[in-house]
């Protein structure tokens, strides 16, 4: 009687065996298939930060320690996004992020290597002119229509410049949301999608 009860159990964890490794995996997206060629631009949102945390010292982005941060799960959830990307395939050749260290760091966190810092995507509002202010905006938008064969471009930057860019469907834009441009070659763009953070490790296999 064991004898028989073990033998079916053994052939049920077979079974079940079989039928698991045999499942298909989770479709993925169009574009991420398409954004393993390269071409593509991604417009992130700096991580997650403490939202009891202010920038006092604007004038003066050096003093880092006046500004507001990336929290704990902003940094942990940079790293799941930039490992889940390679997981994928996706290739990164080029990281932009604004002037703010929250920006610097989850450009850094993300693994492509040190980004390139501008005050072109910086958040600038009330200490900077609405010239200035418009510059950066047109600059942003310049960003997201300009491709580079193989690879993809990251920018990372704050809400107030993607919602001047791209329009008041950004106005819900979360900490740490990517939305990708496939730029037309003519200095425009196309919206493919909008990412969520927590998407992406999603996606990895």
């Amino acid at each position: 009687m064991i004898a028989s009860i073990t033998r079916r159990t053994c052939l049920l964890a077979l079974t079940t065996g079989v039928l698991t490794t045999s499942l298909p995996a989770l479709a993925q997206p169009d574009w991420v298939t398409a954004l393993r060629s390269g071409g593509y631009v991604l417009v992130m949102r700096h991580g997650a930060t403490h939202q009891d945390q202010a920038d006092t010292d604007p004038l003066n982005l050096a003093n880092v320690t006046k500004q507001r941060q990336l929290n704990d799960a902003g940094r942990a959830k940079a790293r799941e996004i930039g490992a889940a990307m390679k997981k994928l395939g996706i290739p990164v050749g080029q990281v932009t992020t604004s002037q703010y260290f929250r920006a610097i760091e989850t450009g850094r966190l993300l693994g492509f290597g040190e980004p390139q810092t501008t005050a072109d995507v910086s958040e600038g509002g009330q200490v900077v002119t609405p010239i200035e202010n418009n510059r950066r905006t047109a600059a942003l938008r310049k960003l997201a229509a300009t491709a580079v064969p193989g690879t993809n471009v990251l920018v990372v930057s704050h809400k107030p410049n993607i919602l001047d860019a791209f329009g008041k469907d950004w106005f819900d834009i979360r900490e740490g949301e990517a939305s990708i441009f496939k730029p037309d070659g003519a200095g425009g763009y196309k919206l493919v999608a909008r990412v969520q953070a927590d998407d992406w490790v999603k996606l990895a296999p």
